[in-house]
């Protein structure tokens, strides 16, 4: 099978640049000296998680361990033998049970927690839990402050329970995406580093171990100076890409390796605009690259060749339905390079909102045409 004959739309992910990807940041992290814990909630894909993990493994010389953002993720990549995992979600009482019985089965599963009340439900709880307290550097959605009481109250409720412990601290910086310029992203990254090590270093002076300093996002990762008193950091979108992180600099546009394959399904010349089989569900509605500015928005996607990712006149989606996306065209004379049946790939704003409606990728080689595989990805929760 070939790109060409693939049913439209359609989830496509380059092989070649997910390595490409894959290698730049493992070697980063073996530069920054700390261990990466690539975040799955952008793949996954157990495929894509043996690419992110290669050459890496645990203490017990396993395959590396993998951050989630879901359950359903942690346990379908333990399935396919990853026992080390991050639940990079601070967990409610409700889901203790679900995480006990992973453990169980033998995963070094870690879950996430920033308020006493769910140590409480922890301590008390029959199952066996190791739990990461998570710290707010800045990005003011979870987690609790580096010098708060109440990080030294959780600590010592994990410290005193019979059956789990406290496994470390974790930070997020995603408001890394906020910066437009290499000192911007360094400036949150060491504010994300310096909170995670506070706070690590304010439990040690308590008395109770803090094995785990964990910090990550992808912007952090790639323009921190140093991340000394750090044990691993946990970025995601970079093995995909999209439009947002090339425009801030992130990677490249030759960096992007998922996209959705889409067909013209209708020209309407007198408004000068075609439409694709791809709207809403297919693409998301994420806007984030509105916040680049004009020469940075991207519309809903930008247009490029089925054949060579590369974009197509600077088309982007101005508007989507449910299931069609509308492009406004600046020459008639495109009707004649796009006709109704041509297909066309759709770069993604935000890579982890448009691959979420699918359940598989059609896997190709950069430079090839033919599908080589179909690998599988764990929706839900």
């Amino acid at each position: 099978m070939k790109l060409s004959d693939l049913q439209t739309p359609c989830l496509i992910l380059d092989k070649s640049r997910v390595e490409r990807n894959c290698a730049r940041m493992s070697a980063r992290a073996a530069a920054l000296g700390i261990a990466l814990r690539p975040h799955m909630k952008t793949g996954k894909s157990a495929e894509i998680a043996k690419i992110a993990t290669a050459g890496q493994t645990d203490q017990t010389g396993k395959t590396g361990g993998v951050t989630v953002s879901t359950l359903a993720e942690a346990e379908y990549l333990f399935e396919h033998g990853f026992a080390d995992i991050v639940y990079a979600v601070i967990i409610p009482p409700s889901k203790l049970d679900r995480a006990a019985a992973l453990t169980a089965q033998g995963a070094d599963l870690k879950i996430l927690i920033d308020s006493v009340e769910v140590a409480e439900a922890i301590a008390a709880h029959p199952g066996s839990h190791a739990a990461l307290i998570e710290i707010d550097c800045g990005e003011h959605r979870t987690g609790v402050d580096q010098d708060n009481d109440r990080l030294i109250a959780i600590a010592r409720i994990l410290d005193r329970s019979p059956r789990s412990r406290l496994a470390g601290v974790m930070t997020h910086a995603g408001h890394s995406y906020h910066g437009r310029a290499p000192e911007d992203m360094q400036a949150v990254a060491s504010a994300e580093r310096d909170a995670a090590v506070a706070a690590a270093e304010l439990i040690r002076s308590d008395g109770i171990d803090c094995p785990i300093v964990s910090v990550g996002s992808t912007p952090t990762a790639l323009y921190a100076d140093h991340l000394e008193g750090v044990t691993e950091m946990r970025p995601g979108v970079y093995t995909l890409g999209d439009l947002f992180q090339a425009g801030i600099g992130s990677h490249g546009m030759d960096d992007i390796a998922a996209s959705v394959v889409a067909s013209v399904i209708s020209h309407n010349k007198a408004r000068g605009t075609l439409i694709l089989d791809a709207g809403g569900i297919a693409l998301s509605k994420d806007r984030s690259t509105e916040a680049l500015g004009k020469d940075g928005d991207m519309g809903f996607g930008l247009l490029s060749d089925l054949e060579t990712g590369k974009p197509l006149h600077g088309l982007t989606i101005r508007g989507t339905h449910q299931e069609h996306g509308e492009v406004h065209l600046p020459d008639p004379a495109l009707y004649e390079t796009l006709p109704i049946g041509a297909r066309v790939r759709v770069l993604p704003n935000h890579v982890c909102m448009t691959v979420a409606a699918y359940e598989n990728y059609e896997v190709f080689e950069e430079g090839s045409d033919e599908i080589i595989a179909r690998w599988d990805r764990r929706n839900g929760w």
